[in-house]
C-alpha cells in the first residue's frame, strides 16, 4: 500500500486571500474576488470547436467555449507577476463526479501579444489522498512561482496548471480509476478536468500541449492517464509512483484492475507501436522502496514508444519539496523539448 506523502501542513490549511491585491493584466477579469481567465468574446460560439485560420493555415489554437468565474484563492508573486489561483467547483458531465480544481495561468498568457495564442497544459495531481485540498496551489511549495521563473528563463513552456482533488474522501484511493461501483475519478481527470480547462482558457487542439503531473498515488495517477489516455497526453511527469494498482476497492474487479494497471498498459500500448509517450521519472535518492520499483519499470518497458527519463535528486525524499526541485534540475527543460509551445 502506498505512503502518504509528506506535504507541509501550510500547503493544506492557509491560503491567503488577497481579494485587495492589484490587477493581473491584460488576459483576466477581476472584481472583487471572482476571476475569469477569459472573456466571452471570440471564445464562443463562432470558436465553439473551431481552431480557425491563422496565415493561410488551420491554427491549433481552441478558444474558452463557456468561461466562467472563478473564487480567487490566492495571488502568486514573485516572477508570477501577481498572477492567481482560481477555484471552482466542477461537476463532471461524463463522470457524475463533483470535486473542486484549481487553475493558474502563467504571466505570458495575459500578455496582449499573445492574446490569440493557444497555451500547453500541465495537470497537477497531489500525493496521499490528495482531498479536500490539492496542495500543489500551496505557497511553500511555490510550483507556479517556479514554473514562471523557469519560463522566463527559458529552461520551461510557460504552462497552464489545473490542480483536481485527487480522491473524493480522505478515506479510500481510487487509484485515479473508474472502479466499478465506486465515484468515476479516471473519466473525471482524464475528461472532465481538461473540458473544464479548454472552456476557460486558449489551449492547442494537439496532445503535444498536454500533461500530468503527479507524485505518490498521484504519480500512479499521472502515469495510468498517459499510458491509458494517450490521445489526449502526450507526457507524464510520475513524481515517486505507485506502478501497480492497490486500492482495496479493486477487489472483486480484476479485470478491470488489470486495464488500470500501467504495466499492462505499457506492454499494450508497445504492442500497437505507439503513440509515443513520454514519461519524466522524478525520484529522491533517499526513497529506498520506491526507486527500486521505477528503475525495474524503465528497464521493463522503456523502449519503442514509450519514452522516459529518471530525475534523481541527490538527497531527496519522498517529498513535493523534493520533486520540486527535479523539476527545476531539469525535468521540466526535457519536458518541454517534447511538448507544443504557446502557437497562433
Amino acid at each position: 500500500m502506498r505512503k502518504a506523502l509528506f506535504t507541509p501542513v501550510i500547503a493544506l490549511i492557509t491560503l491567503t486571500v488577497l481579494a485587495g491585491a492589484a490587477g493581473c493584466g491584460t488576459g483576466a477579469t477581476r472584481a472583487a474576488g471572482p476571476v475569469r481567465f477569459a472573456d466571452p468574446g471570440p471564445g464562443t460560439a463562432s470558436h465553439a470547436a473551431d481552431t480557425g485560420q491563422h496565415n493561410g493555415k488551420r491554427s491549433l489554437v481552441r478558444f474558452p467555449t463557456r468561461p466562467i468565474s472563478f473564487t480567487e484563492q490566492s495571488r502568486v508573486g514573485g516572477a508570477g507577476e501577481n498572477t492567481p489561483i482560481g477555484m471552482t467547483t466542477l461537476h463532471g458531465p461524463k463522470s457524475g463526479f463533483t470535486g473542486k480544481v484549481w487553475v493558474w495561468a502563467p504571466p505570458e498568457y495575459y500578455d496582449k501579444r499573445n492574446a490569440r495564442k493557444g497555451f500547453p497544459v500541465m495537470m497537477a495531481l497531489p500525493g496521499s489522498y490528495g482531498y479536500p485540498v490539492n496542495y500543489w496551489i500551496g505557497s511553500d511549495l511555490k510550483l507556479e512561482e517556479n514554473l514562471a521563473q523557469w519560463s522566463k528563463d527559458g529552461t520551461s513552456l510557460p504552462f497552464i496548471v489545473v490542480m483536481p482533488v485527487l480522491n473524493p474522501n480522505d478515506k479510500q484511493y481510487y487509484d485515479g480509476s473508474d472502479i466499478p461501483g465506486q465515484p468515476k475519478i479516471g473519466t473525471w481527470l482524464s475528461q472532465d478536468v481538461p473540458d473544464l480547462v479548454r472552456q476557460n482558457f486558449r489551449t492547442l487542439a494537439t496532445r503535444d500541449a498536454w500533461a500530468i503531473m503527479g507524485s505518490s498515488s498521484g504519480g500512479f495517477a499521472a502515469l495510468k492517464n498517459v499510458l491509458q489516455n494517450p490521445g489526449t497526453f502526450k507526457v507524464a511527469i510520475p513524481n515517486g509512483p505507485d506502478i501497480v494498482p492497490d486500492s482495496p476497492l479493486w477487489n472483486g474487479h480484476a479485470r478491470e484492475e488489470q486495464a488500470n494497471n500501467p504495466e499492462v498498459l505499457a506492454r499494450r500500448l508497445i504492442a500497437r507501436g505507439g503513440p509515443e509517450v513520454y514519461l519524466a521519472f522524478q525520484d529522491g535518492s533517499k526513497e529506498h522502496t520506491v526507486l527500486p520499483k521505477v528503475r525495474q519499470f524503465i528497464a521493463q518497458y522503456g523502449h519503442g514508444p514509450v519514452r522516459t527519463r529518471l530525475q534523481i535528486v541527490q538527497d531527496g525524499t519522498h517529498s513535493a519539496g523534493t520533486y520540486v526541485q527535479g523539476l527545476g534540475e531539469g525535468t521540466m527543460q526535457w519536458v518541454s523539448a517534447h511538448m507544443q509551445g504557446p502557437t497562433a
